[in-house]
């Protein structure tokens, strides 16, 4: 049997957790883990409706499930993550994932990931730290002080370096950036499961 199933939204995502996983399992405070990430065809809305179809015939080839999408782009906006990750977390449940599953909804998405101080996040993103400053300077900030709009802050960052967006960006940030201090709830909620799933 093997650790761990992933179904996630997208390819910036899977690149995201895939390198997480196996490049910073020591940072990230768990043992090494053998998983397969697998992506949605049908993105966020995909992933909410259906990861319990999707995941039903692999609950005897892994030890655990883990599912994530984001809030924004998922078609249920007006209802909470909490909300919508209890939703999934009991549907995967009675699928056969019964106490072996979670479930991230990621608010708004998965660039609120991206925005904790590092110095390498300007540099993945071609920029100075002053110039990531001044783009960041002009999106309104949420209550971490990250910006409310975090995928537009990081297409803008990217345009102004005229870099193209690509997984390969998210799978770099993910390996660089130093994991202490990212206090975004959805990350917290992804490095505790996988510590009390793989110590």
């Amino acid at each position: 049997m093997k650790d761990l199933v992933v179904l996630v939204a997208d390819r910036n995502m899977e690149a995201a957790v895939r390198t997480l996983i196996e490049k910073r399992h020591k940072s990230l405070g768990i043992r090494q883990v053998q998983e397969d990430v697998f992506v949605h065809q049908e993105r966020d809305a995909g992933v909410f409706l259906k990861a319990h179809i999707f995941l039903q015939p692999f609950r005897n080839e892994y030890r655990y499930a883990l599912v994530m999408f984001d809030h924004d782009g998922c078609g249920q906006e007006n209802r909470s993550a909490d909300e919508l990750a209890s939703e999934v977390k009991q549907r995967l449940e009675q699928s056969g994932w019964q106490g072996r599953c979670e479930v991230i909804v990621i608010e708004p998405e998965l660039e609120a990931w991206v925005w904790c101080p590092s110095p390498h996040v300007p540099k993945v993103l071609g920029l100075t730290p002053e110039q990531v400053q001044q783009i960041l300077s002009r999106f309104p900030k949420n209550h971490l002080g990250k910006p409310k709009r975090p995928k537009e802050a990081m297409e803008e960052c990217l345009r102004q370096a005229k870099i193209p967006r690509s997984s390969s960006i998210y799978a770099e940030l993910a390996e660089t950036v130093g994991l202490k201090n990212c206090v975004e709830p959805s990350f917290v909620k992804f490095r505790q499961t996988l510590q009390k799933w793989f110590p």
